[in-house]
């Protein structure tokens, strides 16, 4: 099992990804508001607002969501403001976390997160702790019974994409550099292949690996902080028992 399908695998077996539908359209729109707000609302010279929107389209957001995000974002529509943070820490057996989240109200949101890491057999750490671990990269998933691997692997690579793993027993998982994924994504539309999840994400450079009752406890960890209304993302390197993955 690949590294970072194994909290989003679970997510999706337990029908959480589905359910949660509104919330990664949420997420999305918060991240093209805030990154007009910073940038700008052209796409093309705000390497951010161009990431978000790659992710929005692969995600299969409509166009009035992403137009209105942005018009938020400059101005031309009111909304929130919200700040950029990112909390660290290790969870259960010292397996590392990362919490990106947005919000309105720091007073309120980063007390609520260390409370979660707390309550679950957590350390909240400090800036940097963890963030050492990982690396950004883009990320797609592709089902199986769509698409035959060869003719994946052939569009995917031609784009500029660094790697095709095939480990998943339902999805293909693409990953790219970050500058690359607008192209690697790109390429997917134009071959009419669908994307189950597309974004940019947090690639853990080791996995710790952990036992039944230690799992249970990070997942639950990790479904708290992902309810979390302000949370963007939550980024962890566990390693999951294969009998667990089976069950979840």
């Amino acid at each position: 099992m690949s590294g970072h399908s194994k909290w989003s695998t679970i997510k999706h077996k337990k029908g959480a990804a589905d359910a949660k539908r509104g919330k990664v359209f949420t997420r999305i729109i918060k991240e093209m508001t805030v990154a007009a707000r910073l940038g700008g609302g052209d796409a093309e010279g705000n390497p951010r607002l161009r990431a978000a929107v790659a992710e929005a389209k692969a995600s299969n957001m409509p166009k009035d969501n992403i137009e209105r995000a942005i018009k938020r974002g400059t101005g031309e529509l009111e909304g929130a403001t919200y700040e950029e943070v990112t909390y660290e820490g290790y969870g259960p057996g010292g397996v590392a976390i990362i919490v990106e989240a947005l919000t309105d109200n720091t007073n309120r949101t980063t007390p609520e997160i260390r409370h979660m890491f707390e309550k679950h057999g957590g350390n909240f750490g400090t800036p940097g702790s963890v963030k050492f671990q990982f690396e950004k990269k883009g990320y797609f998933a592709v089902e199986k019974k769509t698409v035959g691997e060869d003719k994946l692997m052939e569009i995917v690579l031609d784009a500029g994409a660094d790697d095709l793993q095939t480990a998943d027993p339902e999805v293909y998982e693409i990953y790219t550099t970050t500058e690359n994924f607008e192209p690697v994504r790109l390429a997917l539309e134009s071959a009419k292949i669908t994307t189950v999840e597309g974004k940019l994400d947090m690639i853990p450079a080791r996995y710790v690996a952990v036992d039944e009752a230690k799992s249970k406890q990070i997942m639950r960890l990790l479904e708290s902080l992902d309810d979390h209304d302000d949370t963007q993302n939550v980024y962890s390197n566990f390693d999951v028992p294969e009998d667990m993955m089976e069950s979840a």
